[in-house]
C-alpha cells in the first residue's frame, strides 16, 4: 500500500507540473489526436474502396484499431519512463535511484507520466464507440470482460516490451530504435487483425511477442467467430512474458556498471 501511495504521489506531481502549461498540454494532446486520426482516415479510404479485408468488415477493424490504440495509449501513459530510460542511465541518475530505498521499477515508472496521451486516449474511444454502434456484437457479460481482459494484457504486454528496452540499455548505454518496431509499429499495424497478415507473422506475434494473445485470440470471440470461451482468457497469457521481461530487466541490474555523472 505504502508503494501504491507513492507512486499515485508521483502522478499527483506530474500532473500538477503539466497543467503548469494548459496551453502547450492542450496542443500536445490535440496532436496525439490528429495523428491516430490520419491513422482513421487510412482504414476509411481502405474500406470506401474495398468492402471488407479478410471477411473483416469495417466496424470490426475499427473496434480491433481501437483496442489496440487504447492498450498501447495506457502503457504510453504508466510506462513511458522506461522509454525515457536510456538518458537515465547515461547521465548518471540510476545510481541515485539504486540507492533509495523503494523499488526501482517504480521510481523509474513514477519518473514519467505522459498525460498528454489523453488525445490519443480519446481517439480510440471514439472508434470504440462507432465499432460497437455498427458491429452486430451481442454484449453479454463474458463480452465486456473480454474486452476488459484485452486492456489489460495489451497494457501489459506494451510495458514489458518498454521494460526489455530498458533493460538493453544497461547494456548499449543507449536506446535501440529497432524496439520501436515492436511499440510504435505495432500500433501501425495492430489497427487490422493479425491473420490479415499471413502465417508467418502470426507465428512470429504468437510465440516470440504474443500480440496475438490480446488481439487476434480475444477479437475471434468478441466477433463470435469461435465459441469457445478460452479465447477470452488468452490476454492473461501475457504475464507469463511480463515475468520473462523482469527476468532480462534483472538480469541487466546485476550487470550494471555506473555511468558516472
Amino acid at each position: 500500500m505504502r508503494a501504491i501511495r507513492l507512486y499515485l504521489h508521483y502522478i499527483s506531481i506530474v500532473i500538477r507540473s503539466t497543467m503548469e502549461y494548459k496551453a502547450s498540454f492542450l496542443l500536445t494532446a490535440m496532436g496525439q489526436f490528429l495523428v491516430s486520426f490520419n491513422i482513421f482516415l487510412g482504414i476509411y479510404f481502405l474500406f470506401a474502396r474495398f468492402s471488407e479485408v479478410k471477411g473483416y468488415s469495417y466496424s470490426e477493424v475499427l473496434l480491433c484499431f481501437a483496442i489496440m490504440l487504447m492498450e498501447f495509449s495506457l502503457a504510453e501513459c504508466f510506462a513511458r519512463g522506461f522509454d525515457a530510460f536510456a538518458g537515465i542511465v547515461r547521465e548518471g541518475q540510476f545510481d541515485r535511484i539504486l540507492v533509495r530505498p523503494q523499488s526501482p521499477i517504480l521510481q523509474i515508472l513514477g519518473s514519467k507520466f505522459e498525460l498528454s496521451r489523453i488525445g490519443r486516449m480519446l481517439q480510440a474511444v471514439v472508434m470504440f464507440v462507432y465499432g460497437i454502434y455498427h458491429s452486430n456484437i451481442l454484449w453479454t457479460w463474458d463480452k465486456v470482460l473480454t474486452v476488459i481482459s484485452m486492456l489489460f494484457g495489451g497494457t501489459l504486454l506494451f510495458a514489458s516490451i518498454f521494460l526489455i528496452y530498458a533493460a538493453l540499455c544497461f547494456f548499449t548505454l543507449d536506446g535501440l530504435e529497432f524496439m520501436n518496431v515492436l511499440t510504435d509499429g505495432a500500433r501501425e499495424y495492430g489497427k487490422y487483425p493479425i491473420d490479415v497478415y499471413g502465417s508467418r507473422i502470426m507465428k512470429i506475434c504468437t510465440y516470440i511477442v504474443p500480440y496475438t494473445l490480446v488481439q487476434y485470440y480475444p477479437l475471434q470471440y468478441l466477433l463470435g467467430r469461435t465459441d469457445n470461451p478460452i479465447y477470452a482468457l488468452y490476454p492473461f497469457g501475457t504475464i507469463v512474458f511480463a515475468l520473462i521481461s523482469f527476468c532480462v530487466w534483472r538480469f541487466g541490474i546485476s550487470h550494471y556498471q555506473s555511468a558516472g555523472s
